[in-house]
């Protein structure tokens, strides 16, 4: 089921029980945060939530509801990209990675259905007025504190968006760029644009500062659930958002121009936020903010954010997300990311298996990847290699596996590692890029990384012992247990009850 727009998204979680309706008045300080961050910590993720009455700072009810965790679960993950499993996307692109110069014409026919099927993908461009400009607000009618944006914890610097999708331009190429970046509310018309500086949004902005010139930038809040997922995803620079949006959705996204600037956003958005950045101007100070990481990121100079327009449905929804310590909804996001990127890890490192990162590992402090191991040294070669790959440089440990563990099992994966290293030989440090959010590096941005190969050693790696095997049971006692199970009057727990 292809779903167009967020209401549309909101409904079908209704529709499947994933969703339920606040009609109480909670204040958009910090109330909707509490109750969404128990929703979020609760097993499976809790429900989305839509409150329908947000209370503003100024006390009084908005009009505007505001929906959260909307993709705070696997199910919903899954819906809102139009899967059963999310593994049914890395599968797709997979196939596409098999791509090869088909040498006769049977060939060719069977390659045309992929061909065909790829053309649908770019964005469509619409002429006429789009949903997100039924109410254009200009100049003094410009008030961002008439939306509910919300104040997430209590020593936030103020008010944030925190599920925009930013566009921008390259002032060199003009390809577009879609990200996803915290925005925080200054003034009724000014914001800061916390664009780390290894995001292409700030790239941009950099380019622009070099050449003098102010920079269009659009802020579309909602549209439909691939593109929101889309602006998230750690794409290549060329790879425009809305393409893979539509590849995810199997339809096109539709595009509408901007009111004040040359930019296309999407048409189905509930609101938009029109305006720019001028280089020339002074960095404004932007934070605290609590953070992914489960603690605050710093005030710290970002580009001030004038909002020149305002544009919404009749009857917007306001899309937000929290984070903070996890498991919160930003984790279902990632782990979307990860099951939809394997293909291309494994097309750059085909000897990976599997990988994952782990929820309290917060995306880039803790990866696990199993690999097909061929060869003495193999894992530290693996690891070298993703530290090569675009966001994964920022990933601050690796573990390496054997191919037949379970790497999606973090208890496992730990007890396996912990057999398997002997710590003075298979633990190695090195320096790269820290994540911008990483409080704990010896300089902004930079420090040192760890890799621990955990894999079965062999004598080339100085290993002379014998490995030993495994405990597991054999499978013929196992069946006879089985059989014999209802009779022996043992009822178990479930695991973690």
């Amino acid at each position: 089921m292809i779903l167009n727009t967020l209401r549309e998204f909101v409904a079908r979680l209704e529709d499947c029980g994933e969703l339920v309706r606040v009609s109480r008045p909670v204040s958009v300080v910090k109330e909707i945060t509490e109750i969404a961050d128990r929703c979020m910590k609760s097993p499976g993720g809790g429900p989305g939530l839509v409150f329908e009455q947000p209370v503003l700072a100024s006390g009084s009810v908005s009009g505007v509801p505001v929906a959260v965790n909307l993709f705070g679960s696997m199910r919903r993950m899954c819906i809102a990209l139009g899967v059963e499993d999310l593994d049914q996307i890395g599968a797709r692109i997979e196939e596409l990675l098999k791509f090869k110069a088909p040498e006769g014409w049977r060939q060719k026919l069977a390659m045309l259905p992929k061909l065909a099927e790829l053309a649908k993908y770019p964005p469509k461009i619409i002429k006429e007025r789009p949903p997100c400009q039924e109410i254009v607000l200009r100049g003094s009618e410009v008030d961002l504190y008439q939306l509910p944006i919300c104040v997430c914890w209590p020593e936030d610097g103020g008010p944030y968006v925190t599920l925009p999708q930013v566009i921008t331009r390259d002032p060199r190429t003009g390809g577009r760029n879609v990200g996803m970046y915290r925005i925080q509310v200054l003034e009724r018309d000014l914001m800061a644009m916390h664009w780390q500086r290894h995001k292409v949004g700030a790239a941009h902005w950099r380019e622009m500062a070099a050449r003098g010139e102010k920079m269009p930038v659009v802020v579309a809040l909602g549209g439909d659930p691939a593109s929101i997922y889309s602006a998230s995803a750690p794409l290549p620079p060329d790879v425009d958002e809305y393409l893979f949006a539509g590849f995810l959705r199997r339809e096109p996204v539709r595009l509408a121009r901007a009111v004040t600037c040359d930019l296309h956003l999407p048409a189905e958005a509930e609101i938009v936020l029109e305006g720019y950045i001028d280089p020339a101007e002074p960095l404004v100070m932007e934070g605290p903010f609590g953070d992914h990481t489960g603690f605050y990121s710093l005030a710290d100079e970002y580009p001030a954010f004038h909002v020149t327009a305002i544009t919404m449905r009749r009857d917007p929804i306001y899309p937000h997300t929290i984070v903070g310590r996890p498991p919160m909804e930003d984790y279902y996001l990632g782990h979307a990311t990860e099951r939809i990127f394997l293909p291309l890890i494994r097309l750059m490192v085909p000897e990976v298996v599997d990988y994952h990162m782990p929820a309290y590992g917060i995306f880039h402090n803790l990866v696990f990847v199993s690999i097909d191991k061929q060869y003495p040294g193999q894992a530290w070669k693996v690891m070298n290699a993703l530290w090569g790959m675009g966001l994964m440089s920022l990933a601050k440990v690796i573990v390496v596996f054997d191919r037949d563990v379970n790497v999606r099992d973090p208890e496992e994966a730990w007890w396996v590692a912990l057999n398997h290293i002997d710590p003075q030989r298979d633990i190695r440090f090195t320096m790269g890029p820290i994540d911008v959010l990483d409080h704990s590096s010896r300089a902004f941005t930079y420090g040192s990384k760890m890799g621990i190969d955990a894999t079965t050693k062999w004598k080339e790696e100085g290993f002379e012992r014998e490995w030993p095997k495994r405990i597991v049971m054999d499978e013929e006692t196992k069946k006879r247990v089985d059989a014999m199970w209802n009779e022996l009057g043992i009822l178990l727990k479930n695991r973690g009850a």
